[in-house]
């Protein structure tokens, strides 16, 4: 990382786990980079053998199998990941965001069935939210949940969903209620061995190529209502609402660690190649621009720092994360692109780094709701 000093909320204990981190993607995740990229999704083994080292749903309580701790351990595991530039793994959302929902409104029975396999990589999650007619406004979905006696009877359609087609359990957003907006959203535990529930295609995107987004179908899926998230329906939107921040705050952190990544590359890079004599770093315009990237990436860490630090204080309100999110992801794709620009021809070739993580980071300006959601959510705050 190319900051001048040790951020607030690190440790030696989060430094401990940041040598365990960077060893297992170092040794289990970047020599495997292509291959996942031609496959489409990582080996599934890799889940089990990230649970035997306890790098998976480590902010989750030990009472159900995680690793007792916060944030800032996924936080850690996120940077790391980021520093090798994959984006198949989609453990940020199997521990950042799946595991959370269900902490925060699972039953005990439903903690205590699914939380320590998830720990374990027996059990990879998802959450399916998007519809192919509905993106950011989520009281609009139309994946319907019936009851009809002790099940509910699920129908419709997901996609974006990242770890779809390797996912065991789906949290699934739908409407209960089809006569209420927000009020009659619901969110249902669906397991990918009932019948009615199909894989789609794994989708073939800008970046990111190496993860396995996908379409999911929903035909007449019968659940038990003891899957309903929770003991009430009706509560799905809340729920969401409560733990979109950490999802966008997680956007955050790989944001600003590419902003650093490409930084360190872009410096190396500058003052190895030569023209007309000497290495372009020697060229003003390439000092300026990356004294600028420079600028922008300490003020992202800055900013990102302040973030976790009141995020694990619970003082982290939603509009910061909002602002957080838009402008770490924005200037992301300024600096990558500014870096880019650097590396001259070999920056469009994928074989290089900054051009995979061009297009990689291209999707946070997009998901965990748009920048001009993000936005919108600051603007009310005004």
């Amino acid at each position: 990382m190319t900051t001048t000093k040790r951020s607030a909320w690190l440790d030696d204990d989060l430094e401990d786990l940041r040598a365990l981190a960077r060893s297992f993607c170092e040794k289990q995740i970047k020599p495997n980079i292509e291959k996942y990229i031609d496959q489409h999704h990582v080996d599934r083994d890799l889940w089990n053998k990230a649970g035997e080292l306890g790098l998976l749903c480590m902010s989750i309580p030990e009472e159900f199998g995680g690793g007792g701790g916060t944030f800032a351990h996924e936080a850690v595991l996120i940077e790391e990941q980021a520093r090798i530039g994959d984006t198949a793994w989609g453990q940020a959302v199997h521990s950042g965001i799946i595991a959370h929902y269900l902490n925060a409104y699972g039953t005990d029975e439903q903690k205590r069935e699914w939380l320590p396999k998830m720990a374990s990589g027996q059990v990879v999650g998802a959450i399916a939210m998007t519809e192919p007619g509905t993106g950011s406004d989520l009281q609009a979905v139309k994946a319907k949940a019936v009851r009809e006696g002790d099940e509910y009877v699920i129908n419709g359609s997901k996609t974006f969903i990242t770890n779809g087609a390797q996912a065991d359990l789906i949290i699934v957003v739908v409407k209960t209620d089809t006569s209420e907006g927000a009020n009659g959203i619901s969110l249902v535990l669906v397991e990918a061995d009932r019948d009615g529930f199909r894989r789609g295609r794994v989708l073939d995107k800008v970046g990111q190529k190496g993860q396995d987004t996908s379409e999911l179908f929903f035909e007449d899926v019968r659940v038990p209502t003891s899957n309903l998230l929770g003991t009430q329906e009706g509560q799905g939107f809340f729920q969401l609402m409560m733990q979109l921040p950490q999802e966008r705050l997680i956007i955050a952190v790989g944001s600003t660690a590419a902003m650093e990544n490409a930084l360190e590359f872009t410096i190396k890079y500058t003052k190895e190649r030569h023209a007309f004599g000497k290495p372009i770093f020697n060229f003003q315009n390439t000092k300026f621009k990356l004294a600028e990237v420079a600028t922008e990436t300490r003020i992202a860490r800055v900013f990102l720092d302040d973030c976790i630090v009141k995020h694990l204080q619970g003082q982290l309100d939603i509009p910061t994360v909002a602002m957080a999110k838009w402008w770490t992801s924005d200037r992301a794709m300024v600096a990558l692109d500014e870096c880019l620009q650097l590396h001259g021809g070999y920056g469009y070739m994928t074989e290089y780094p900054i051009a995979r993580m061009w297009a990689d980071n291209r999707v946070q300006k997009i998901y965990a709701g748009t920048n001009e959601i993000m936005k919108e959510i600051i603007s009310r705050s005004l």
